[in-house]
């Protein structure tokens, strides 16, 4: 996510949306006929709603493991902060990741204060975590990687080792390293997805064994961008990448985070049947042109909803992301909703849904 530090955007709110498409229209009959009607694709599996209670303000950017009946959260902020929670409902504070900034990121931010949006994965007997280091509106940035063989801090082999830099961006760049998200592909082998505003969102192969960038695949993919928009917008941030019955999703946050009430974030989704693109949307409009189907806006009092992350378990995609609720002067917290899926293959969320 491009943003300043969140400390000093939450005081100034303290101080101080997007809308479905509308439906499609049966075309005229003949008088004597009943007007026709436009198909809606049934709901095969339905999604469910959860209120997260506990340690959930100031959770910025999310994301989601589940290790030996806990589950942990790892979001923006000093040092990494974690919570954790025995059934998603109730969460407590658990620790941070480091105990002071690592060395390398320095020579990025001399003034760092929050690391951005971590993103957590087990793969080569451990988990990764890779997570961003910037400054807001800039593409001198950075993801580094932490590795650790379990999640659990009261375990005697808890013990996260920091491996540096992974991925660096410097002005004039197509991408901005921030963001990182971290995708099995069919046979375990591992992609990193990343970027922000500027050419969107990219991907490239990481050496299993090392967690780094795989030195004998270069290759870099374009996987979605806003900037060739129309209205030259190119907000765009924060991918996510799952897959489901053979189909890999994307999920991306489009337009503002980080001004509270006044956030526009929304959450858009594309699938292809290739890990590496080309995504498009439920209309058949290309993610690289600008598309992505709304999937998650603004309701009630919770204002800018984005930058999910998702597990995915029984068959179960729970989804959680941050909000700002308008009840609490734009305070960012902690969201969690199961995804709904229709006949056709495409997500929805309860919380988009009007109550029956």
């Amino acid at each position: 996510m491009i943003r300043g530090t969140l400390a000093g955007v939450f005081l100034a709110v303290f101080l101080a949306a997007c809308q479905p498409a509308a439906p499609i229209q049966p075309e005229a009959a003949a008088p004597a006929q009943e007007p026709t009607s436009v198909a809606t694709p049934a709901i095969e599996t339905r999604g469910t709603m959860l209120e997260p209670q506990g340690f959930i303000r100031q959770v910025h950017d999310p994301v989601i493991a589940h290790e030996n009946g806990t589950y942990y959260i790892f979001h923006t902020g000093a040092r990494i902060p974690f919570i954790c929670s025995e059934d998603m409902v109730t969460w407590e504070f658990c620790g941070r990741i480091f105990e002071s900034n690592p060395a390398w990121t320095i020579d990025i931010n001399p003034d760092l204060t929050d690391i951005w949006a971590p993103d957590i994965s087990f793969f080569n007997d451990r988990w990764h975590l890779y997570y961003a280091v910037s400054s807001f509106g800039t593409q001198n940035s950075g993801i580094g990687l932490a590795t650790n063989v379990t999640l659990d801090p009261n375990s005697p082999d808890y013990q996260w080792v920091d491996h540096g830099l992974v991925l660096r961006s410097q002005p004039g760049d197509r991408w901005n390293a921030i963001d990182p998200n971290l995708v099995l592909d069919g046979n375990g082998e591992p992609w990193l997805a990343w970027g922000s505003f500027w050419q969107g969102i990219w991907m490239r192969k990481i050496d299993a064994s090392t967690g780094l960038l795989d030195e004998t695949n270069p290759d870099v993919y374009h996987l979605a961008d806003r900037s060739a928009d129309p209205d030259h917008n190119p907000a765009i941030e924060a991918a996510f990448i799952v897959q489901r019955n053979g189909m890999w999703y994307l999920f991306a946050s489009f337009d503002q985070c980080c001004q509270g009430v006044n956030s526009t974030y929304n959450v858009r989704v594309g699938r292809s049947d290739s890990l590496t693109g080309p995504y498009v949307d439920r209309d058949g409009v290309p993610m690289l042109e600008g598309g992505g189907t709304l999937i998650l806006s603004e309701y009630g009092q919770w204002k800018g909803p984005g930058h999910n992350g998702m597990l995915v378990e029984d068959g179960v995609y729970w989804m959680v992301y941050h909000a700002y609720d308008a009840q609490v002067v734009g305070t960012p917290k902690l969201r969690i909703e199961s995804l709904s899926w229709d006949s056709e293959g495409w997500p929805s969320l309860p919380s988009q849904t009007p109550a029956q």
